[in-house]
């Protein structure tokens, strides 16, 4: 029997239309048809990535640009709805619901009802295992036992003189001193620099300097591989090894980007392990790739981490000490611009805390006491989380309570495999936790301050993650965040660096300066825009 071509094409073309009604109906319910969106493509995967962002494809944050327009919260009437694709990904929940992420992250942690999925942090991955990626509890449990001891109050008395030093670098080498007034048309340029040398001299031991930043072997120097890796990792994961050999520029220079950031992390761990096995290892070094190689060789068998691990380890250290930070402070400092009262409180508590000291030296000791600093960091933490989504996969069939305190339990049943994802936008711009959402408030994470269950005392605080697996480097970030901000904010204010009509010579106004500079871009985290601010000398 002859057959067309048009038969063929539209026999094709029927059954493929019925495999997706057929996965779509399936993903309702697996999610027992809870209300949300449908789409052609799962937001977090390839091709949602890929795909131009429309009404038709969210994109990666959507829960950032449609938050005001487009809320998929309020327009469910819920905090927490589904996401079902039609063409391509996998069912999946979403959720800017405390209660629900305490359930799914904390609960389902300690039960092993849920867990990471094993596809999560691929870009993590790529560089080898690590407790970022680690998928089971025993996993988990194996690299917490080697980074765990590395994070204690000798490290972050060392964060905290690296930071003053570095800071009087900075000021040195950029002029400032001579100074009384400084613009600085993308304070990122300042922040990410000054996270990289605190993580290079803490992390790494290495002596590096404001004039001297890290390279290795004198090539591209390790900030220029980290910007490169962080806007180019999506085809570190997703190109296949040819692509990686194409003779264009670009590719060349990423290559050049991981190979060398690559080398430069395997030439320390090697280095770090040779010296403590022999006898030029006084024991002494408080860095933290020295403890982490340290406690390594302490354990045997399979409890040792080997090289692999060892740089996964130190990537996910290096990654998160340095982008993520650099972000929150320009979020922050960029916040803080447009609050001149907020910056005199903080400046009026260090003075207060530093009070009587000959040199007014600001010490490691002064930590706990200089709070406000603290709470505007976490309060640009909060309106621009670097980690926007954590993903859980169901590990059996599972019923989520999505009832709210002392409301009568509403149960949705949970299908094996499925993902809920916690929004943590969505958590932070959620009225019910966060009163006036959209205003830069640090009030509201003083001690003492609130009566918010879910925020007192900062311990709650979403933008480290939550429950068991929260970030171990939380206090590493204040305390290099608390003591930049109290010797910037003592010595400058800060304004924002607004632009001018070419047309009509006005200047914007603050408000316009906002809405234009205080918007997120994602690359591997997301992160607050270029951030152009002045800076002058406080007399």
């Amino acid at each position: 029997m002859d057959l067309s071509w048009a038969t063929i094409t539209t026999a094709l073309v029927a059954a493929v239309t019925i495999s997706k009604a057929f996965k779509f109906v399936s993903g309702l319910r697996a999610v027992d048809y809870l209300p949300g969106l449908w789409v052609p493509f799962q937001p977090l995967s390839l091709l949602g990535v890929l795909a131009p962002e429309r009404s038709w494809n969210p994109g990666v944050i959507f829960v950032w640009t449609w938050r005001h327009t487009r809320n998929i919260y309020r327009r469910f009437g819920s905090d927490t709805v589904s996401v079902i694709p039609f063409f391509s990904g996998a069912p999946s929940i979403y959720t800017r619901s405390l209660d629900v992420t305490k359930q799914v992250v904390t609960v389902g942690h300690k039960t092993g009802a849920f867990g990471k999925t094993d596809d999560m942090g691929r870009a993590f991955l790529f560089w080898g295992p690590s407790i970022v990626v680690a998928s089971s509890q025993d996993q988990w449990r194996k690299h917490r036992r080697i980074a765990g001891p590395a994070f204690n109050n000798d490290t972050y008395q060392l964060v905290w003189n690296a930071t003053q030093k570095v800071y009087s670098d900075m000021i040195d080498c950029e002029g400032w001193a001579e100074k009384g007034t400084t613009n600085v048309p993308r304070i990122q340029s300042l922040t990410t620099k000054f996270t990289l040398l605190i993580i290079a001299t803490c992390g790494f031991g290495l002596p590096f300097s404001w004039g001297e930043p890290p390279s290795h072997d004198g090539q591209m120097s390790i900030q220029q591989c980290m910007e490169i890796i962080t806007l180019r990792n999506t085809f570190a994961i997703a190109a296949p090894k040819w692509a990686w050999q194409l003779p264009l520029p670009w590719v060349r220079q990423t290559r050049q980007a991981f190979d060398t950031m690559r080398a430069f992390m395997d030439s320390h761990v090697q280095a770090r392990r040779e010296a403590i096995n022999s006898s030029a290892d006084d024991d002494t070094s408080k860095d933290i790739l020295s403890l982490f190689v340290r406690a390594s060789e302490h354990d045997e068998g399979k409890r040792r981490l080997d090289n692999k691990e060892l740089i996964g380890n130190i990537f996910a250290l290096l990654f998160a000490g340095h982008e993520t930070t650099s972000h929150s402070l320009a979020a922050t400092l960029g916040f803080l611009s447009l609050h001149p009262s907020i910056q005199d409180e903080i400046v009026e508590q260090v003075h207060e805390v530093t009070k009587g000291r000959n040199n007014g030296e600001i010490t490691f000791d002064d930590y706990s006491r200089l709070d406000k600093a603290l709470a505007a960091f976490y309060e640009g933490i909060r309106m621009f989380p670097s980690g926007v989504y954590l993903i859980r996969e169901a590990k059996q069939d599972i019923a989520l309570n999505l009832s709210g305190i002392d409301e009568e339990p509403k149960m949705l049943p949970v299908k094996k495999g499925t993902s809920v994802v916690v929004d943590m936008i969505g958590v932070h711009y959620n009225p019910r936790y966060f009163p006036d959402p959209e205003e830069f408030k640090p009030a509201r994470w003083y001690a003492n301050s609130t009566s918010n269950a879910y925020i007192v005392d900062g311990e709650d605080h979403t933008g480290f993650s939550i429950g068991p697996r929260s970030c171990l480097g939380k206090k590493f970030a204040t305390t290099e965040a608390v003591c930049f901000l109290v010797l910037l904010l003592r010595d400058w204010r800060v304004e924002p660096l607004l632009s001018v009509n070419v047309s009509t010579g006005e200047k914007e106004s603050k408000e316009e300066w906002r809405e234009r500079v205080m918007q997120a871009k994602m690359t591997l985290t997301m992160g607050v825009r270029d951030v152009p601010l002045t800076f002058t000398k406080r007399v």
